[in-house]
């Protein structure tokens, strides 16, 4: 009986122990439950009813990654500057669109806003604008995206866009104010068609409508800044560069946070080099893959790239060298730029050939590369026959015999056959980086000089037929040293190009 006593006792004793400890564990588990409710509450928060997209039910697509801006070393502020003298290097490379034209100006209330930052001296705007329509049924464009091999013989005017009033729409903050986003010669003066036919920019905004609040029906809301690119010669890597530059410099003048998206306000098939806008930018869409009409919170229209100052070089004549980033940080010079080894250095950047911020410098304990930049044939676009027209009728001859003579100077020589239509752009990239001198015909091949390494030397051979300054002025652009040889015809001397390479070469120690 005692032994019963004291058993009922202990188990008496080991329940009161465990009693508080049960409810310890009850409490612990109501407050985590409590804290992923409130953290998922903060993660979807409560429709906003000063948002009308909120209340008609529109799907707003998921954030997306957004890749940072990667840290380069010639990066200089992109500030405008009002007193930077038109015409200067800086006011056509840099941050020249100094003249802020606030065509639909922000309300107090919200709704939407429109802008556009004017270059004088490139005589074309950036404009950008919050809570902005594009609706594709408004466009007239073929849908784009498609093989090249399923669209062959498609015509140019099918793939560029013509657009209906409205295509464009901006929500303005003022309940009463309907109709064109911009006024009668906003166009001529900020616009201008510059002599391109077709100025799809121009267009676009011609197409622009003010609606008041409530009215931006959208079927999904894009919630990162994005570019709007139209492109033209989107196979060529020379103009595909140049949209590039103006896409790069429109999202670095409107001060956006982290690398945009794109849209492609054009119906082009899909292109080999359009890997390399999915690398510079976050993301990159067609406009017409939007099943109906798409809204974004922050839109930015670059311009084409034909106003760019690398193409406007080409007609153009302004004074402007290279320089390096670290020389104009501490001696600005408007008549210098550093802008083009930014840009160069973002492209390298973006193909992860950038080690923490720094360009890598070349290994010579191998020896030098010569790297040869071969023109091929390849299919640029549904209207082309896939034939690259010969810049230099004895290209082949003179490889095999720079080949040669590499072989025979004292310096271990190597040289690169450049046939960049069978290599990635990495390893493009990767070439012109390792290489102490280029030399290559008159071709778009040759734009990537804008990713060469300061000391790089230039040889650049030139067919009488095609004698165009695009080269010579990138390198002008760049500081690198420049050599040309003049043909008279398009055939070229083996003894005069290995002559100029030896020259060349001297100069680098061998």
């Amino acid at each position: 009986m005692m032994a019963g006593r004291n058993h009922h006792q202990s188990h008496g004793q080991r329940l009161r122990r465990l009693v508080p400890c049960i409810l310890v564990v009850v409490f612990a588990v109501h407050a985590v439950s409590f804290a992923l409710y409130l953290l998922l509450q903060s993660n979807h928060p409560p429709p906003n009813p000063a948002k009308p997209e909120a209340q008609t039910h529109e799907r707003v697509r998921e954030p997306s990654y957004q890749k940072p801006w990667p840290r380069l070393p010639s990066f200089l502020p992109w500030t405008a500057d009002p007193s930077l003298p038109p015409r200067s290097c800086e006011a056509y490379f840099g941050n020249g669109f100094s003249h802020l034209v606030e065509v639909l100006p922000e309300g107090r209330g919200g709704g939407g806003w429109f802008r556009c930052h004017h270059s004088e001296t490139l005589g074309s705007s950036i404009c950008e604008g919050a809570r902005v329509r594009l609706d594709p049924a408004l466009i007239a464009m073929s849908r784009g995206g498609e093989p090249i091999d399923q669209v062959m013989g498609r015509k140019e005017e099918e793939e560029l866009p013509r657009y209906e009033s409205g295509a464009l729409v901006v929500e303005g903050a003022a309940a009463g104010r309907r109709g064109p986003l911009v006024e009668p010669g906003f166009l001529d003066a900020h616009v201008p068609t510059n002599g391109i036919g077709t100025h799809t920019m121009r267009a676009l905004l011609d197409s622009a409508r003010v609606v008041p609040p409530g009215e931006l029906h959208c079927s999904q809301w894009i919630e990162e800044p994005t570019l709007l690119v139209t492109r033209f010669e989107y196979a060529n890597l020379f103009h595909t560069i140049t949209d590039w530059y103006s896409a790069y410099v429109s999202s670095r003048v409107t001060n956006l946070p982290d690398r945009p998206n794109v849209v492609f306000v054009d119906g082009h098939c899909k292109a080999p080099l359009e890997q390399t806008w999915e690398s510079l930018f976050s993301n990159v869409t067609y406009a017409k893959s939007f099943s109906g009409p798409v809204c974004f919170r922050h839109a930015v229209l670059s311009p084409l790239g034909y106003e760019t100052a690398l193409f406007k070089g080409l007609s153009e004549s302004f004074s402007c060298e290279g320089a390096s980033a670290q020389s104009l940080r501490n001696k600005p010079d408007h008549q210098k730029t550093a802008r083009l080894s930014e840009f160069g250095e973002m492209i390298i950047a973006s193909f992860d050939l950038l080690e923490d911020g720094i360009v890598p410098p070349k290994k010579t304990s191998n020896g030098l590369k010569i790297l040869f930049v071969r023109r091929e044939d390849y299919l640029a676009h549904p209207r082309h026959s896939g034939k690259v027209e010969s810049r230099l009728s004895n290209e082949q001859e003179v490889f095999d015999a720079v080949e040669k003579w590499a072989k025979g100077q004292k310096c271990k020589i190597t040289v690169v056959n450049g046939l960049f239509a069978h290599m990635s752009m990495k390893e493009q990239l990767q070439a012109i980086l390792e290489a102490s001198v280029i030399i290559g015909a008159h071709g778009a091949g040759l734009t990537h000089l804008v990713s060469a390494m300061p000391d790089t030397k230039v040889l650049e051979i030139i067919s009488s037929f095609y004698r165009r300054p695009h080269f010579g002025l990138i390198s002008r652009w760049k500081s690198l040293e420049y050599h040309a040889i003049n043909l008279p015809g398009s055939y070229a001397s083996i003894p005069d190009v290995t002559s100029e390479l030896g020259n060349i070469l001297k100069g680098l120690g061998c």
